[in-house]
């Protein structure tokens, strides 16, 4: 028997009545201390089915109550922690994402300008043009200035109008320069490969890569802060799985498409969500001045 304050206050006569009974004496023994917490004298005693929190009968009707009510809080408080836990961690708000977006739209539009105009190299499209063969003798260089330069208007339009919609949501998610960052390097890498491995004939241009680098990113690093979560499978790998719809929605489609460019690009953002996603490599990058990363 556990004496937690005894039932004292009640006649000498009065028996003592269980107001809560489990095998467990943990459980007992923390309703107890509710109970003598409120001033109601109790007693821990063995019953058939484990242990008995025991009080004066006279007190019982108090003593049920107090123990409804701390039942109640538990079940809110264990509510409120699987609530919790079904919500990704609320990350900083980004109310100049758009800025980063407007860098994208501003430097395709002034370069296409240029270009037409003839201010600048009349060679700019011989000189920029990611060609597998002169980047496997060295002009590396090749992969980024590619992402600049575009056939004809539909083509920069339609780059244009993803480019700026999925580097928002990027931005909003890890800030506008450093997603652009991540979003410029893994395009790059990504006409890189297609270069160093793909056939020596093969020449492209144009910001798709980069815009599919930023779906990548933005899937990849949604849908690892969504995995860990308490959640059904569908809500955890909903950013993943639509990421790779979008890919073979809007990658596939149209003439004259690189839908290996495409998909390296989605798979280089993929592994740079990934890895900006890692608590300890998204604290160092939550480190860096945005500044910097959009320069």
């Amino acid at each position: 028997m556990h004496d937690a304050g005894g039932p004292t206050g009640a006649a000498p006569d009065e028996a003592p009545v269980a107001v809560f009974v489990a095998d467990d004496f943990t459980a007992c023994e923390e309703r107890a201390f509710v109970l003598t917490a409120v001033g109601i004298p109790n007693l821990i005693a063995l019953a058939p089915a484990g242990h008995a929190l025991m009080v004066a009968a006279s007190q019982a009707p108090a003593a049920r109550e107090q123990l409804a009510r701390y039942a109640a809080e538990r079940r809110a408080a264990a509510a409120a922690i699987a609530a919790a836990a079904l919500r990704p961690p609320r990350r900083p708000d980004r109310p100049h994402a758009w800025l980063g977006s407007l860098g994208y739209a501003l430097v395709l539009l002034a370069i296409t300008f240029a270009l037409g105009a003839g201010i600048g190299p009349l060679d700019a499209y011989a000189r920029g043009v990611a060609d597998a063969a002169l980047m496997r003798e060295g002009e590396w260089w090749r992969a980024v200035t590619a992402l600049t330069l575009h056939v004809d208007g539909p083509h920069l339009v339609a780059n244009l109008g993803s480019g700026i919609w999925f580097g928002y949501l990027a931005g909003r998610r890890l800030g506008p320069g450093l997603a652009w960052a991540l979003i410029v390097l893994t395009a790059a890498a990504a006409n890189l490969v297609e270069g160093l491995l793909g056939p020596v004939p093969h020449r492209s241009v144009g910001a798709s890569t980069a815009v599919f680098a930023a779906l990548g990113l933005l899937a990849a690093h949604s849908w690892r802060e969504h995995y860990p979560l308490r959640a059904r499978w569908a809500l955890r790998w909903a950013p993943l799985v639509g990421g790779v719809l979008l890919l073979g929605w809007l990658g596939s489609s149209g003439e004259s498409t690189d839908v290996i460019a495409h998909v390296l690009g989605f798979a280089c953002g993929v592994l740079a969500g990934l890895a900006a996603a890692q608590p300890a490599v998204d604290r160092a990058l939550m480190r860096l001045p945005q500044w910097a990363g959009g320069a």
